[in-house]
Formats: structure tokens, C-alpha cells, sequence
């Protein structure tokens, strides 16, 4: 096995880790209203407080990753980042809570960068897509901390999950970055010009914004899907911990399919069907009568999701005249601010007009992005 083939495996189980930790957290959310007597308006303050402390890293992390190279940003903030759900689970005030939560946003933002610049570089070592299946293992983790999580999280409370959830992350982070992949043209970059903070080429904007408009669905269905199916369905704390569980296992299926249905469709075709059938079935979520009706909706929501942002980032990566690591911090730090920063804001427009429009409305935001597919025909270039 060569050393791409080997990091190839090495960062999808970074994927693996990231995605647990994210999945765990979601039914772990609607407990901080009753644990500190706070609203859904609070609530969305400290998701918000969560996602600055992300993008405000993405902003940096692309420097660090040209200084350092990505292996070593990858595997520093992925050890940095075993302790933070426990931080937030006993933080026992509001003020220490927002600092764990702002901690949480930065090392797991300043993580994702890193591994998706990591994956990359496995690209170009084994000469072909992966993008879509590491997403996919980011998603079966999200599968997999969602559903375990929320079991444990009943079984045992969430002091115990979340120690649990941390044992879990330092296992497979030991395990897998001395394999992670070194790529010898993208080491340790210190003698290497410098990039502009901010790119002026207008398209890396547009597909970040594009990358935006479906991670806010995403983060929507992430952070307020339990509270949906508790508040308006009445639903159990294990029941309405696999809203999330759902969207993100029907995501990890797509996504281990999506390198093959885009060398197959072509990335444009694919991101657009995609788009309009998550519509669509956010829109189903919003009018469901019922907590099953939902879980379903949601599913196949994930389906729809799944390839979008892979693609993306796969046009980013290839964006012609710009350099991929630049183009790829810029487009990730657009993107995850809607699922980090965006979904702070619904909690206070649900509070007003409920759950059920505020599904409905972001069903909207991805036919924008239907309309828009054209942009990223440069995603199809990972396949020559």
C-alpha cells in the first residue's frame, strides 16, 4: 500500500472523528435550555458564539496549513479537539459555557480546513476523486454520534456520553495521524510566497456562497432538528437525537456513492438534481404531520445534500489560476459559516413563526443554488 493509498484511510477516519463529535453534540443541544434556564434566543446566541469561534479560525487556517502543511495543522487540532464536548457539557455558567462553545467552533473549524486541504493532497497522490467518501465518513460518524449519542445520552446522561464521545475521538485520532498522508510538493511551505488573506476572484466567492446556502439547511437540520421533533411532534429524547442521525446516514450512503455518480453525470447535473430533491424534501419536513414523517423527510434530505459541498470544494480545489490550498480555505470558510453561523439565527426567527415555515423557507435557498450549478464545471477536473 502506498503512503497516498495509506493516508487516504488515515484522513477519512479524520472525517470519521470530526463528524462523531458533531453527530454526539446534536442531541446533547436542547438539554442547555433547561440545564441553564435559558430560551431558543439564547440558545441560538451560543450556536452563534460556537460558529464565530469557527470561521473566525477558518479565516487563519489556510496560513497555518502554507506555513505548516497540512498533516501537521490536521493532527494537532485533531488532538486539540478530544476534550471540548466534555468542556461544554460541565461548563457550569454562561459565561464559561459561551468560551467552551467559542473553543469548540475554532479547533473544530481550524480541523475541518485541515483535512479537507489533507484530502486534497490524497487526491493528487492516488490521481483520483475522494472528496465525496471522506464527506461520506464525516457523515457516517455524524450517523453514528447522532444515534449511539442519543441512546447514551438517555441511558446514561450527558456527562457520561460526553466523556464517552471523547474516549471514542482519542482512539481513532491516535490511530490514525501517523498515517496521515504528507504530500512532498505540499509540506512545510515557510519559504513559499504568501497569499492574500482574502482572494479578489469573484467566482471562489459565488461557490462559497453556494456552499453556504446548502450548509444552512444542514446546520439547520444538525442543531434544531431534535428541538423540532420534541417541541412539535412530541417526540422522545432518543427519537428526536436521530433526526440528525438520519439526515447524516442517508448522507454517508450518498456520499460513498458520489465520486461515481459525478464521473458518471458530471459534477453540474449532479449538483443540480441534488439540490432539487432536498428541496423538496425539506419542504415534506415542513408540512409532516407527524414525528415518522419527518425522520423520513430528513433522510431523504441527506440524500440530497450529500454531493453538494463535495462538489464544491472539488471546484474549488481546481479553480483555474489560484492556488488550491487559497481557493479551498476561502470556500470552506464561506460555506461552514452556514452551518456554524447561520442556524444561530433561527432559533430566534422559530421562536416567532415556528419550525415548520422556517424548514420550509431554507427548502428556497437550495433552489438557488439548483440555478447556479453551472459554476462548478471546474469540480469534474479531478477526474482527468
Amino acid at each position: 500500500m502506498t503512503d497516498a493509498q495509506q493516508g487516504r484511510w488515515a484522513v477519512a477516519a479524520m472525517f470519521l472523528a470530526n463528524g462523531f463529535i458533531m453527530g454526539a453534540w446534536a442531541p446533547q443541544i436542547p438539554l442547555l435550555l433547561p440545564r441553564h434556564g435559558i430560551g431558543e434566543a439564547m440558545l441560538g446566541l451560543l450556536i452563534l458564539v460556537l460558529g464565530l469561534g469557527a470561521v473566525a479560525a477558518m479565516l487563519f487556517a489556510g496560513r497555518l496549513i502554507q506555513r505548516h502543511g497540512a498533516r501537521r495543522v490536521l493532527c494537532g487540532f485533531a488532538f486539540a479537539v478530544i476534550p471540548v464536548l466534555p468542556l461544554v457539557v460541565i461548563a457550569p455558567n454562561l459565561p464559561l459555557l459561551a468560551l467552551a462553545m467559542a473553543l469548540f467552533g475554532a479547533l473544530i473549524g481550524c480541523m475541518d480546513v485541515a483535512m479537507n486541504a489533507n484530502a486534497v493532497e490524497v487526491e493528487r497522490g492516488m490521481r483520483r476523486a475522494i472528496m465525496s467518501s471522506s464527506h461520506g465518513f464525516w457523515s457516517l460518524g455524524g450517523f453514528l454520534g447522532g444515534s449511539i449519542g442519543g441512546l447514551a445520552l438517555a441511558q446514561w446522561g450527558a456527562v457520561a456520553q460526553a466523556l464517552g464521545v471523547a474516549a471514542a475521538v482519542a482512539l481513532i485520532v491516535t490511530l490514525a495521524a501517523p498515517r496521515i498522508y504528507a504530500a512532498p510538493e505540499t509540506g512545510p511551505m515557510q519559504d513559499a510566497p504568501k497569499t492574500r488573506l482574502l482572494p479578489r476572484d469573484p467566482l471562489i466567492w459565488v461557490i462559497g456562497l453556494m456552499a453556504l446556502l446548502c450548509m444552512v439547511p444542514e446546520g439547520a437540520v444538525m442543531d434544531w432538528a431534535a428541538l423540532y421533533l420534541l417541541q412539535e411532534h412530541g417526540a422522545g429524547v432518543a427519537v428526536a437525537g436521530m433526526g440528525f442521525a438520519l439526515f447524516s446516514g442517508a448522507m454517508a450512503i450518498m456520499r460513498f456513492a458520489g465520486d461515481a455518480v459525478r464521473n458518471r453525470f458530471g459534477a453540474v447535473l449532479t449538483l443540480r438534481a441534488s439540490a432539487i430533491l432536498a428541496a423538496l424534501a425539506l419542504m415534506v419536513a415542513a408540512a409532516a404531520p407527524s414525528a415518522p414523517v419527518v425522520l423520513v423527510a430528513f433522510a431523504v434530505a441527506g440524500l440530497g445534500i450529500a454531493n453538494t459541498v463535495p462538489i464544491m470544494f472539488s471546484a474549488a480545489g481546481n479553480h483555474p489560476g489560484m492556488a488550491s490550498g487559497a481557493a479551498l480555505s476561502t470556500v470552506t470558510m464561506i460555506g461552514y459559516s452556514g452551518i456554524l453561523v447561520a442556524p444561530s439565527s433561527i432559533g430566534f426567527v422559530a421562536e416567532h413563526i415556528g419550525f415548520r415555515w422556517t424548514y420550509g423557507a431554507l427548502a428556497l435557498l437550495l433552489l438557488v443554488v439548483a440555478a447556479l450549478a453551472g459554476l462548478v464545471r471546474a469540480a469534474d477536473a479531478a477526474r482527468h
